[in-house]
Order: structure tokens, then C-alpha cells, then sequence
């Protein structure tokens, strides 16, 4: 763990205590906050071509199950996201530093709904489940404010992707008006084509 090392070490738990409160990862955990879950959490490195957890399956490959059994967050380097829908592996996003991984799978075991892999070398800081329990016994404020700070991530991702489906509902109705509207000028082209076949056949 990140915990009570020398002072290298502490700059490096500040700098991610840093990282874990950026708008890409918990904005709503205070700073003291963050630097007691950072304490609970393990310095990983991951070369580049891991795939870090696959959509549709429960548990992370076995060459990275440590460093994706539960919560992670990106100290350096990019993630590429491919949705599970995605066909042809179709890159959704691309995460970076101050960026986290895998925030429910620390609450849940459900399958996993993306595939992410290392697109460069990772530095990471992991909360498993395992430390996220031992900071329950422990320090149970600073992980109830974890585990909201949490809830409230996963709501914003819930509103944009909302907003992003009534915004692809809205394309949709526009798209299906102007193909309605090309069929009936279709049907009106034909029947024009029909009359005017009409009338040269009785001349």
C-alpha cells in the first residue's frame, strides 16, 4: 500500500490524492478524504497491450486480476474503452491521468460493460475490495463519503447518457421525417411516371 513510506512516497500518495478529486474521477471527495482512501490503495504497473477487464465477463484477466480486482485509478498513461456493443473494436473513449477504472465493480461483481485496454505503459493506484472493507472497519466516514462520492459519479454518467439517448431519439425522429418525406416524393415521381405512361399509350 501507498501508506506511511518516505517522502518520496508521500509526494507520490499527494499527487494522487490530486488525481483521485479531478473532474474524471471523484470531484465531490474532499482532500483529506481522498488522501486516506489513496493510503488504502496499491501502487500497480501495467505494460501496454493489457487488457485490463473485458465487457461481458466478471473478472479481469488473470495477468491483471491485481491490478483491476475493484476500483483503479490512472497515475499515468491512457486507457482505451471499447463499449460492449461496439463492433469491430470501435474505440469509445481514451482515459488518462485523474481518470478511474472499474468503480463498480468495487461495489459489485456484475459482468463488466466495456473492455479496457492499456494503451500505453499504466501507472495505477487500486482499491480492491479487500481495502475498501478494511476501510470500512476502520475509517467508516471516510469510506461512506468514498462509497457517495461514488454514487454520485455513476448518477452523472447516468444523466449524460441520458441526455445522449433522447439526443439520439430527436436524430432519429428527424432522420425517419426526411425518409418518409423521400418516399412520398418517390410514390408521387412514380405515379406521375404511370400517368404519363397512361396517356402516351392512348395516343
Amino acid at each position: 500500500m501507498f501508506a506511511r513510506k518516505p517522502r518520496d512516497d508521500h509526494d507520490v500518495q499527494e499527487r494522487a490524492a490530486l488525481l483521485l478529486v479531478t473532474p474524471g474521477a471523484l470531484v465531490e471527495l474532499a482532500a483529506p478524504d481522498a488522501l486516506a482512501v489513496v493510503r488504502s490503495m496499491r501502487p500497480h504497473r501495467i505494460p501496454a497491450g493489457t487488457v485490463l477487464m473485458r465487457a461481458g465477463e466478471h473478472d479481469a484477466p488473470s495477468h491483471a486480476r491485481d491490478a483491476q480486482d475493484g476500483m483503479s485509478l490512472i497515475l499515468s498513461g491512457e486507457v482505451t474503452v471499447e463499449s460492449d456493443s461496439a463492433a469491430e473494436g470501435f474505440v469509445v473513449s481514451v482515459l488518462g491521468p485523474g481518470s478511474l477504472i472499474g468503480e463498480l465493480g468495487l461495489i459489485d461483481q456484475a459482468a463488466r460493460s466495456a473492455t479496457c485496454t492499456a494503451a500505453t505503459d499504466l501507472a495505477l493506484a487500486v482499491l480492491s475490495r479487500e481495502a475498501l472493507n478494511q476501510l470500512l472497519a476502520e475509517q467508516p466516514g471516510v469510506a461512506a463519503r468514498l462509497l457517495s462520492a461514488i454514487a454520485m459519479r455513476v448518477a452523472g454518467h447516468l444523466r449524460e447518457t441520458n441526455r445522449k439517448l433522447v439526443a439520439l431519439a430527436r436524430v432519429n425522429k428527424a432522420m425517419q421525417q426526411e425518409l418518409d418525406a423521400a418516399h412520398s416524393i418517390n410514390r408521387r415521381l412514380l405515379q406521375q411516371q404511370d400517368h404519363a405512361a397512361a396517356r402516351e399509350s392512348r395516343l
